[in-house]
């Protein structure tokens, strides 16, 4: 494992849970409004935090924190990532994992070993479009898919989310993302923020208020539990 944060007390990324939240570094997409680049582009990782350094905060924080939420990044690259969840779980922690769903053995061997609580996948924009806006030519969606299709299957609690940005994102895409994700349990729209830490914002800006709450009407069609985040 590559720790390269640690965000000691969250209330927003493990709904329902006072939590933790622990940054994997690396990346196998390039999404150019990624607020996390020195977590994903590989000349500014680094390792800020050993396993034993997490494990060890965990340990005293057992009855103050009830959750963790894994992110980066992209946590699913990390072969290691079981047995460090095994770890959190023995300590008694309820695990959230954040994914981009293109590992989805790696994602049903965790699930199926009882490592997760939650699921939160990324859904990036609709299918056609997803080499766009990942910026990986002739991506192939089909191990997104796959994520995507075990997660409707309801094995475990999760939610999906689209962060939605001016030059990549229309009501037309988004529109077609949701019918592709169409039953989901959970759908949230999340307002682009440039961080300052954003991989490539040329071309690219949020949508306002009002705007988010139109799209988020378009795509209530096909999900009607689509909320909105960031606003």
């Amino acid at each position: 494992m590559f720790i390269s944060g640690l965000q000691k007390l969250t209330l927003l990324d493990y709904p329902g849970r006072v939590a933790c939240t622990v940054f994997t570094a690396g990346c196998n997409f390039r999404c150019p409004f990624c607020h996390n680049a020195p977590l994903v582009l590989p000349e500014l990782l680094r390792e800020d935090f050993t396993e034993d350094d997490v494990l060890a905060f965990l340990k005293k924080r057992r009855g103050i924190l009830d959750g963790v939420a894994i992110t980066g990044g992209e946590p699913l690259l990390h072969s290691g990532i079981d047995d460090f969840l095994k770890k959190v779980r023995e300590l008694g922690y309820s695990i959230k994992l954040d994914t981009n769903g293109s590992f989805p053995d790696h994602l049903v061997r965790i699930v199926e070993a009882g490592l997760a609580d939650r699921v939160a996948m990324d859904i990036k924009n609709a299918p056609a479009l997803y080499g766009r806006t990942t910026d990986i030519e002739n991506f192939d969606i089909s191990k997104v898919e796959a994520s995507k299709n075990y997660l409707l299957e309801g094995h475990i609690d999760y939610e999906f989310r689209t962060t939605v940005v001016k030059g990549l994102h229309t009501e037309e895409s988004l529109i077609g993302a949701a019918q592709w994700i169409e039953g989901a349990k959970e759908y949230y729209l999340q307002q682009f923020k440039n961080s300052g830490n954003v991989i490539n914002t040329d071309g690219l800006s949020a949508f306002d208020e009002n705007e988010m709450h139109a799209l988020a009407d378009k795509v209530r069609v096909y999900v009607p539990s689509v909320q909105i985040r960031g606003i």
